[in-house]
C-alpha cells in the first residue's frame, strides 16, 4: 500500500503528458496521507454544452479520501489507498466509485518499505523511461465548515506474484501496488462507468519499473506518519 509518493516537480513535464498546467496552489513534493496533492478529473461542468469548458481539469485535493458523511478529515489517514477488490462495497469508497468520480493521480515515483533485510527500507519506485506515471483513483468532495474540500484515494491490486513488487512490505503481509495505468488508458479511465471499470485495473507490469533504496527526502518538512496513521482499515 502507498502512503508517500513524490508528485511531479516539473510543470513543464505535468502538461506534457496530462495536457493541463498543475493547479496554481502550492504543494508539497513529497505527499503523505493527509497533505495536498494533484489529480486529474473531468471537469464538473463539461457536460453544460459551453464549448470555453475544457474536458477536463487538474485539482488540488487532500490524499486520503473523505466521503461526504466523514466527521472531519482525520478519516483520510486511514482511507489514501482503496483495494480494487472491495470499492465497490467498503462505505468510504462504494459512492465515488458508483458515480464513477474516477480522477488521476500525476506522480514521479512511489515509495514502498523493503524489509528483505530485516529493517524497512525507503524504496523509491518510478518508471523505466524516466517519465510521470499516471496512477488509477478516485477523488471526493466533503463539506467542511470552512468550504468544499477535494480529496483522492490510490487504487490497489494484489501483488503477491509481481516479479518486483512482492519484495516489498514485511514477509507476512500481502504485497499490494497501485494501480500505474498507460496514458493510452488515461481517457478511458476517467470516462469508463462502474460496469466497465474493473477492465481498466491491473498490475504495471514488473519491466516498466524500476526499484532504488534511498533515505527520506531531506527537508520533508514533517515527519513521517506513525504507524497508527498508516494503518490500513479498509
Amino acid at each position: 500500500m502507498c502512503s508517500h509518493y513524490q508528485a511531479v516537480k516539473n510543470n513543464a513535464q505535468f502538461e506534457r503528458q496530462f495536457g493541463l498546467q498543475p493547479p496554481a496552489v502550492a504543494q508539497p513534493a513529497d505527499v503523505w496521507p493527509g497533505y495536498m496533492g494533484s489529480f486529474v478529473r473531468p471537469h464538473p461542468h463539461a457536460d453544460a454544452g459551453d464549448d470555453a469548458v475544457p474536458a477536463l481539469e487538474a485539482a488540488s485535493g487532500a490524499f486520503g479520501l473523505l466521503p461526504h458523511w466523514a466527521k472531519d478529515r482525520t478519516l483520510g489517514r486511514h482511507t489514501y489507498n482503496a483495494r480494487c477488490e472491495t470499492v465497490a462495497e467498503k462505505p468510504s469508497f462504494r459512492d465515488a466509485w458508483a458515480r464513477s468520480q474516477h480522477c488521476i493521480i500525476p506522480a514521479d515515483a512511489f515509495f514502498e518499505p523493503d524489509w528483505r533485510s530485516g529493517r524497512a527500507v525507503a524504496t523509491r519506485i518510478g518508471l523505466t523511461n524516466g517519465k510521470a506515471m499516471g496512477i488509477a483513483g478516485l477523488w471526493s468532495a466533503w463539506r467542511s465548515p470552512q468550504g468544499e474540500v477535494l480529496s483522492f484515494t490510490m487504487l490497489t491490486v494484489n501483488a503477491d506474484a509481481h516479479p518486483l513488487m512482492r519484495q516489498f512490505h514485511k514477509p507476512d503481509d500481502e504485497k499490494r501496488m497501485v494501480v500505474v495505468l498507460p496514458p493510452e488508458l488515461y481517457a478511458q479511465w476517467l470516462q469508463a462507468a462502474p460496469a466497465h471499470s474493473m477492465d481498466l485495473i491491473y498490475a504495471c507490469p514488473a519491466p516498466a519499473l524500476v526499484a532504488q533504496a534511498e533515505a527520506p527526502p531531506a527537508g520533508l518538512g514533517a515527519a513521517k506518519p506513525d504507524a497508527a496513521q498508516q494503518a490500513t482499515l479498509f
